[in-house]
């Protein structure tokens, strides 16, 4: 497994120090030592900035079996915590106390009951008698679910209305009264285990062991430390340059920047649409550059740690200047509310603890924001709301706001929605670590990519630091009589498929792109920010822009599919030509061999179809140009089977018969595809879910509680409340209401809106497509497949065998058509077999005996020589039954429009709307659907706070600094006196420091043309090694190799440079000894000029320092006025000159801090 970066931030100037150097990265192997996700990065010490102010502690991510000791240790010391008399308090506190005696007991009774092989936030099997029992309105806050695992029920069991017919029982819970948003146990005593997590125990090898014994409870009654009082945040006031690091050059800190950019989702180079429409009537385009600057490097802080949240602090730090110190605000402002930064399970800075001076109504009440869903898109969007609440705690108070109530609502009796992990009734683990539960995944399965901005890269890698299983394309077809299908006729069936949905794509929608605003690419690459005077605002130049867009809009190339993703489904898109090739002279390339009297010229014609239907779809193109192929080709009844399992994948990335999808607009998302390796959770994606819930405290969670009516105000003239009702008759009054149910739940209408939802939004519910996708659950006792493959097809008989129809193939091609090797992550051998398209539907209505049957049947077909026993365990997935989802994910319908997936995102009056069928750009996935949270709690926060402010002006103007000298006139006579210099005006303080800033860059740019840059040793120090010497030089063309064989352009990449690196060793070790000698003797030469430099070295920098001095005084001298006094003394002073002889003669080690300091 690849390295983990989990690198520490840039401590502030005053303490910088490079902490990368102890703690560069976190070893991810899956094995030992990855960090266990029950140790909780947020309550712990060790996961948070240490003493200097920054980076992480080497002991906090570091996991081995110590550690494990040590949290059992701990659940016990937490079992046998001995509360005070409780009679001893009164009133509130002794609620408070009461409650924390009740949540001790509980977790007593669940340590002491043989569970101590586990740590507390570990799945432990509870009995159900400890399970909650009644559906009041606190805060539900579940300590494991792995009762699931308790389940008594056969291996195969009969259907029902959940999603899965291995039915489970419910998950215990804890109650806690909760008050606002603080749960009252970590308020009580923070020191002490949480009954939700051990998100305090600390590892063994700690230097900083934490004091687990809880405080008395006693002190409590003693009166509080008044808070001090809050002072708004003003970024012009902060210091610029602060979250610079000095050791490095300015490009290798841009080129962090830029990739962190790219982790998240943004383009380094512009503007992001969003950001464009904030900025277009307030900036230039010269500044264009100085804001991507600063937005990428307080990327580069989130990126480099995601524990711990960017402060404005840090972002003004990320200012060159003080003259960008408001495009540092707008940056922060802008990437803070649209989940850019700061989201996930993170400590975010928390100013709720300040006082602040508030006039508040008689009518005062506080709001509450009710989030019904608790999927990945209901949770995202409530764990930002909190987070976003918390640091905008001080501007809510200014406007007589307290921190909103955030409800989540859930009809289940567990979290997650579509993301399922079901505990296995034999949880003897193996092959995975020993904390991790032993589960199947029942829905969302794979993580597509962490690589260029998935936000579950955070989350599961950067946060919550799960053990995961990365993926490789090594799968094995089988044929539907048992055989293995020839690599080199799969690979040929494959490209025919390619191009066949290429040519299908032709006829596909193709929206205007928007407006795109660029930065100096250029400056950007060299960290370095814009210099001159303003332009013109950007958004005057819109008209040219968009007629440039469109130029460029009318280009022969496009984005193409370029293959189809085995594990996904999905196809790769790439730029190609939309000219195609003469369909024989395509075939001919792939490999095949053209039927006889075939024109090499003929050529497809979809038009009849793609034209002449009313509603296209894909799946009638394709097929149309199957049909046409074959009078190409001699295409066989095995070729057909693989071109129909080809079909299949594609069904299963859409959860739908291909027949069904738009051929317009069916990869509308195209080119938002992540990047890098696919990724399975070890231990049960819904670990994901239920820490979003937990962390870093948990969230007001009310499962079994199912929405039937919404009553909202879709414009306002109410006073803006919302009505929620349950179907147990609970009625929830609300400000806000965030909507995250499937789309499918809409489509059937179970929740009533009132008043009724606008045509607009009912018409894109109704013609977005919601498809399913089922799976069945194999459990073995022992495996009897290659447990190194993580997939295996097989190859579908049509319903009249050795047909060469396609319309033969539709109905059984999704049936059991692919395997999934779970025993890496499910810690048991268990398979999992797909179907998809018609076969999903299918399944729905068939019984699980017929199914299991059926399944093993085939598996004995490709197994003939191993003994396939009926499995232990199996679980059928009917997710199109499931009352709370019917249907798995969305997909394009035919009549779909191209605005659909917006029109489902868009807000009415206080009813907001999130999930993956809100979520254009990456709908039908998990991070789809977390992203689309972040987007609904951006529009809910900008509703309290109102639009984020641009500053006026932007960008203060810098003061012009005349670089030539001025000379006395000729006329002036000697004896006449100088003229009385001009009284300063009045500037302030963020003019002065830009003017003083221009000032010393002209001043050094003097210096620089006159005696060049300062001497440096480590400048001057020529190669001695004689393999980096020749690496320099064959560099260049070992990267042409590289590339040639990657065929990426992902050039900045470390694994990239490492395959560099390894090209240019091989070519070393091949030189013959002549050539390496030339190198030795070269080095030889360049060892003795280095040893010269050295010597002279001090000599020439005392000479360089006292000639920089003689220029400065005489600059001064020439512009008698540029400075005041005490700004002249001041600038000696930070020089290391004091008076009049030191600048003689006193070396000036200050000049190497001023060069720092310039860009």
């Amino acid at each position: 497994m690849a390295p983990l970066p989990m690198l520490t931030r840039d401590l502030p100037a005053a303490k910088r120090r490079k902490i990368d150097n102890n703690v560069s990265t976190v070893q991810t192997d899956n094995t030992s030592n990855m960090v266990s996700w029950f140790t909780s990065p947020f309550k712990n010490p060790l996961r948070t900035r240490n003493s200097a102010g920054g980076g992480l502690s080497a002991a906090s991510v570091q996991y081995n079996d110590a550690m494990f000791d040590n949290n059992r240790r701990l659940s016990s010391l937490a079992a046998e915590t001995i509360v005070p008399n409780i009679s001893t308090f009164s009133g509130e506190k002794r609620r408070q106390v009461e409650t924390l005696a009740q949540s001790i007991e509980l977790r007593k009774d669940s340590t002491t009951a043989g569970n101590y092989d586990r740590p507390p936030i570990s799945l432990n099997v509870i009995e159900a008698s400890n399970r909650r029992q009644d559906d009041s309105p606190t805060a539900a806050i579940p300590i494991a679910d792995a009762s699931d695992a308790t389940s008594t029920m056969g291996s195969i069991t009969s259907k029902a209305s959940v999603p899965s017919s291995h039915t489970s029982a419910d998950p215990p819970f804890i109650k806690l009264e909760t008050q606002g948003n603080e749960n009252l146990l970590h308020t009580l005593n923070p020191r002490m285990p949480s009954v939700s997590s051990s998100s305090q125990l600390s590892a063994a090898k700690s230097t900083t062991p934490i004091d687990l014994r809880p405080q008395k409870l006693e002190e409590l009654a003693k009166p509080a430390k008044a808070s001090p009082r809050a002072k708004r945040i003003r970024f012009n006031e902060l210091r610029p340059r602060t979250s610079i690091p000095q050791t490095l050059t300015p490009e290798e800190y841009a080129e962090q920047s830029i990739h962190a950019a790219y982790s998240s989702r943004l383009n380094p180079f512009a503007l992001h649409q969003d950001e464009y429409q904030l900025l277009r009537n307030h900036i230039c385009h010269l500044h264009v550059t100085a804001y991507l600057n600063i937005r990428n490097r307080i990327l580069r802080l989130w990126v480099r740690n995601p524990l711990v949240g960017v402060t404005p602090e840090e972002a003004a730090g990320c200012a060159a200047s003080s003259r960008w110190l408001n495009l540092a605000e707008v940056a922060y402002e802008w990437l803070l509310r649209n989940g850019y930064i700061n989201f996930g399970c993170v400590e975010v800075p928390d100013t709720s603890h300040l006082k602040v001076r508030v006039y508040k109504s008689k009518r005062y009440r506080r709001k509450t924001i009710v989030v019904v869903g608790a999927g990945m898109a209901g949770l995202g969007c409530a764990r930002q709301l909190e987070a976003l609440f918390r640091q905008y705690h001080y501007r809510l108070s200014l406007v007589g706001e307290e921190p909103p109530k955030v409800i989540v609502l859930e009809g289940r009796n567990r979290i997650g929605g579509r993301v399922y992990s079901h505990p296995l009734r034999n949880q003897n683990v193996a092959r995975i670590p020993e904390h991790a539960r032993c589960t199947a995944e029942m829905g969302a399965h794979i993580i597509t990519g962490f690589d260029h901005g998935n936000p579950l890269n955070m989350i599961i890698r950067g946060q919550l630091a799960l053990h995961y299983h990365l993926l490789t394309d090594n799968s094995t077809l089988y044929d539907s009589d048992g055989r293995l299908i020839d690599k080199e006729q799969d690979n040929m069936v494959q490209k025919l498929f390619n191009d066949i949905l290429d040519r299908a794509s032709i006829y596909r929608h193709r929206a205007a792109g928007p407006v795109i605003v660029e930065g100096n690419k250029k400056l950007i690459e060299d960290g370095r920010d814009p210099q001159g005077e303003a332009d013109a605002i950007i958004g005057t130049t819109e008209k040219q822009r968009l007629d440039e867009l469109a130029r460029a809009g009318s280009d022969e190339l496009e984005d193409v599919p370029g293959g189809m993703d085995k594990l996904t489904g999905k196809a790769h898109m790439v730029m190609g030509s939309r000219k195609k090739a003469a369909p024989a002279e395509a075939a001919k390339a792939m490999g095949w061999k053209l039927a006889s009297n075939v024109l090499a010229s003929r050529d497809l014609n979809l038009d009849a179809v793609a034209r002449g239907m009313e509603d296209p779809t894909l799946g009638a193109a394709m097929d149309e140009a199957v049909k046409q192929y074959q009078f190409l080709l001699d295409l066989s009844p095995q070729d057909m089977r693989l071109i129909n399992w080809h079909y299949a994948n594609l069904e299963y990335a859409n959860a739908v018969n291909l027949s069904q999808l738009s051929l317009s607009g069916w990869d509308q998302d195209t080119g938002n595809e992540f990047e890098g390796q696919h990724a399975q959770v070890v231990g049960g994606y819904q670990q994901v879910p239920r820490g979003i819930l937990l962390y870093p405290s948990p969230l007001d969670l009310r499962t079994r509680k199912v929405v039937q009516r919404i009553t909202y105000d879709p414009d306002g003239r109410h006073g803006g409340t919302a009505r929620i009702q349950c179907d147990d008759g609970e009625v929830i009054d609300a400000d806000k209401v965030v909507l995250t149910t499937p789309l499918g739940i809409l489509k059937e209408g179970n929740v009533a809106f009132d008043p009724p939802l606008p045509d607009w939004k009912a018409e894109a519910i109704n013609r977005l497509g919601f498809g399913t996708l089922n799976k069945i659950v194999l459990v073995y006792d022992k495996p009897f497949w290659d447990v190194e493959q993580d997939m295996f097809g097989l190859l579908r008989e049509s319903d009249f065998p050795g047909s060469l129809d396609q319309e033969d193939y539709v109905k059984s091609r999704g049936k059991f058509y692919l395997f999934w090797n779970c025993i890496k992550t499910s810690g048991r051998p268990v398979l999992i077999a797909l179907m998809a398209g018609d076969a999903a539907v299918q399944a729905e209505s068939t019984d699980d005996a017929a199914l299991v049957t059926g399944v093993t049947q085939e598996l004995r077909l490709m197994f003939k020589d191993t003994k396939v026993p009926m499995p232990s365990e199996t679980i059928v997935t009917r997710w199109g039954n499931d009352r709370f989802a019917r249907g798995t994910y969305s997909y394009v319908g035919p009549t779909s429009l191209p605005g659909d997936y917006d029109a489902m995102a868009q807000a009415i009056g206080n009813l907001h709307f999130a999930g993956e069928a809100t979520c254009g750009t990456y709908p039908a996935t998990v991070h789809g659907a977390y992203i689309s949270g972040l987007r609904a709690a951006a529009e809910v926060i900008e509703e309290f706070l109102k639009a984020i402010e641009v500053p006026q002006p932007l960008v203060p103007g810098a003061a012009r600094v005349d670089s030539s000298p001025k000379r006395p006139s000729q006329k002036r006579k000697a004896e006449e006196a100088p003229a009385a210099p001009a009284a300063r005006p009045v500037e302030t303080q963020a003019a002065k420091e830009a003017r003083l800033d221009a000032l010393e860059r002209d001043i050094l740019n003097t210096i620089w043309a006159e005696i060049g840059l300062q001497p440096s040793q480590a400048g001057s120090k020529k190669g001695s090694n004689p393999f980096l010497l020749y690496s320099m030089e064959k560099w260049e063309e070992c990267k042409q190799r590289a590339s040639e064989a990657r065929r990426t352009s992902d050039h900045s990449s470390k694994k990239y440079t490492n395959d560099i690196r390894s090209i240019v060793a091989a070519m070393w070790r091949k030189e013959p000894e002549e050539v390496k000698r030339r190198y030795r003797e070269k080095t030889s030469s360049n060892r003795l000029a280095n040893s010269e430099n050295a010597a002279t070295f001090e000599a020439r920098l005392m000479s360089w320092n006292e000639r920089a001095l003689e220029i400065r005084r005489k600059y001064l001298e020439d512009r008698p006025n540029v400075l005041s006094a005490e700004e002249e003394q001041s600038m000696w002073k930070q020089l290391g000159v004091h008076d009049e002889q030191d600048r003689k003669a006193k070396r000036m080690s200050g000049y190497a801090l001023k060069m720092e300091s310039m860009d």
